[in-house]
């Protein structure tokens, strides 16, 4: 489903492939949007997907930065017409990626980024399994429940009843980390910054066919694997412990 393409780089810069889909989830508070906004300073070529939600604007969120605002009356007009690669109702509202971000974004030679919840990463998993999907773990439930609580705050508004339903999500979020390729933990901002955008290195480096013995790259490909899953067991298990959600038996995804 996805379609290789020459990218035309600037003098000096590496020719490569585009066509690699990446997803990111994470419970609400686990500071994805600042570790998207940190990788996306480091790795060019690498587009983000501006979801459509019917949720009203929080703060400072412009329509066409943070998402696409719409009424809920054109958000199910996209589902009648298969516009959407995939949609879940969170809350109460409506969120979820056009399916033209990804023709968009590999037309133009890059890659595409999804921030979307754990049932829209299910849906694009099975229509694209070779999607790369990323989980990002909160380190603690009292850190969680601090950041909800600040931004709540910031918001002008902190209802101690919305903050446990979504801590009460966070943990069914987190139970399903197994089906994800990767797992980080958001507890030290500039390592986890650094681990997303070994992944991203190394699934470009293998998806284009590069010299795996180049300088570097050794080095990158072992801090990918370290994230992955599979290889992540004893790394996670204090942090799912404290969320009260076991190692899972279930082979991770690959």
């Amino acid at each position: 489903m996805l379609q290789d393409s020459s990218h035309a780089t600037h003098p000096g810069e590496r020719t490569r492939l585009a066509g690699l889909l990446f997803i990111i989830s994470a419970p609400s508070g686990s500071g994805k949007s600042t570790l998207v906004h940190e990788l996306r300073s480091v790795e060019k070529h690498l587009d983000f997907s501006v979801s459509n939600t019917t949720r009203s604007p929080r703060g400072s969120e412009e329509d066409g930065r943070e998402y696409h605002f719409v009424a809920r009356e054109r958000f199910e007009q996209m589902i009648a017409e298969d516009e959407l690669l995939e949609y879940a109702e969170v809350f109460g509202n409506y969120y979820g990626t056009a399916r033209s971000a990804l023709s968009e974004s590999f037309a133009h030679g890059r890659d595409l980024l999804l921030d979307i919840d754990v049932q829209g990463a299910e849906q694009v998993r099975q229509r694209i399994p070779e999607a790369v999907s990323i989980f990002i773990l909160p380190p603690a439930p009292e850190v969680l429940k601090m950041r909800l609580t600040n931004r709540s705050r910031a918001e002008g508004k902190v209802d101690e009843s919305v903050i446990q339903c979504r801590l009460d999500k966070a943990q069914h979020e987190i139970e399903n980390y197994h089906k994800y390729k990767y797992v980080l933990v958001n507890d030290v901002l500039e390592r986890a910054v650094d681990e997303l955008s070994a992944i991203v290195k190394a699934e470009r480096y293998l998806h284009d066919g590069d010299d795996l013995n180049r300088p570097g790259v050794q080095k990158v490909l072992a801090i990918a694997e370290s994230c992955q899953v599979s290889h992540s067991a004893e790394r996670l298990r204090p942090v799912l412990g404290a969320f009260g959600v076991p190692i899972s038996a279930e082979p991770a995804q690959i």
